[in-house]
């Protein structure tokens, strides 16, 4: 039974565009929505398993064996482990980067949002990795709760203390990423507060971003482009990222457009032209509207921009949306 779960799970996808890193082969080690935050913006929607607990959620060999499989054909800048939540849940993490690195040659990041750096068992994970992408939205313990919601055990000085401990140790390349929403983290107090903690952090870059695809909460809204401006004074070295990725993904691993727009989709909500794409990629038309119909997508709006999401995927979404509705 177990193998057979094992055999059906993918590890590795893409390569996919990223703004930061090129054309990125991601591996997720963990199962989905499994965090140690919950955070406000998150495209993936509301975390399910919230947990600060690591463990083998996987047989490592099968990761690794996917990883080496995919990485054969390297059309791809980086091997990045990210995951459908917190990679660094998987305490098989710091095994799976070694291996890739040393059978296929290749650079390596993580996207993490730092919580558990805290950890020696962590740090020690990422040491050997290229580059390490950890989140900082807050300089303060209020508004990490109100942006994060971490797990109830990581505190917004235990968080802190473990990036500036890993900045002491790892020779490699930090690149911080802050997400601004507004009204809740955009105010120049805030952005006073997230400066002094990116100075005690020391990262290489900072990332400044914004949401650009449907968060977790309706409510989530960018902030005003001024704000932006304000935030590269503030926080000093930013760059800013707050437009839509762009490029094309790898459709090799699917077998048609259904199951490359429903994999995909699960973890990056597709834009309209993105699902055209790969229609057009296949030489098939009309099955998003088949998916629609038969309601394995939703269709979905933020900020004029219109979205295509798995129907599992969007179900605590409307939901909540459902709920808002009412209460008004």
């Amino acid at each position: 039974m177990s193998q057979t779960k094992h055999k059906k799970q993918k590890f590795a996808y893409g390569p996919v565009p990223s703004r930061r890193l090129g054309r990125s082969l991601g591996v997720s080690p963990i199962p989905a929505k499994t965090c140690s935050y919950t955070c406000v913006y998150c495209q993936l929607g509301r975390t399910t398993n919230l947990t600060n607990a690591r463990q083998t959620f996987y047989k490592k060999e099968d990761i690794l064996d996917e990883i080496l499989t995919r990485g054969k054909d390297p059309c791809f800048d980086y091997v990045t482990f990210v995951g459908d939540g917190e990679p660094t849940l998987c305490k098989d993490l710091g095994w799976l980067i070694k291996g890739t690195k040393e059978q296929l040659g290749v650079r390596t990041a993580v996207i993490t949002n730092g919580s558990l750096f805290y950890r020696e068992d962590v740090r020690s994970d990422l040491k050997h990795v290229d580059v390490v992408m950890p989140t900082l939205d807050a300089g303060n313990e209020k508004t990490f709760r109100a942006v994060n919601r971490p797990h109830c055990s990581i505190s917004f000085d235990a968080m802190l203390r473990g990036l500036i401990d890993f900045r002491h140790e790892y020779s490699g390349q930090i690149w911080l990423e802050v997400m601004l929403v507004k009204d809740v983290n955009d105010s120049k107090k805030e952005l006073q507060n997230i400066g002094k903690a990116v100075a005690m952090v020391a990262p290489d870059r900072v990332y400044v971003v914004t949401p650009i695809r449907p968060p977790a909460e309706s409510w989530v809204e960018p902030p005003a482009p001024e704000t932006i401006i304000m935030a590269q004074e503030i926080i000093g070295k930013v760059i800013p990222i707050v437009d839509q990725e762009s490029g094309k993904f790898e459709l090799d691993e699917h077998s048609d457009a259904r199951q490359a727009i429903f994999e995909i989709g699960s973890r990056y909500p597709l834009r309209q032209d993105q699902t055209a794409d790969i229609e057009d990629a296949f030489g098939v038309s009309g099955i998003v509207d088949q998916m629609l119909l038969k309601g394995k997508l939703i269709q979905t709006e933020y900020r004029g921009t219109k979205y295509l999401l798995p129907r599992f995927f969007t179900r605590g979404r409307i939901e909540h949306t459902n709920k808002r509705r009412k209460s008004k």
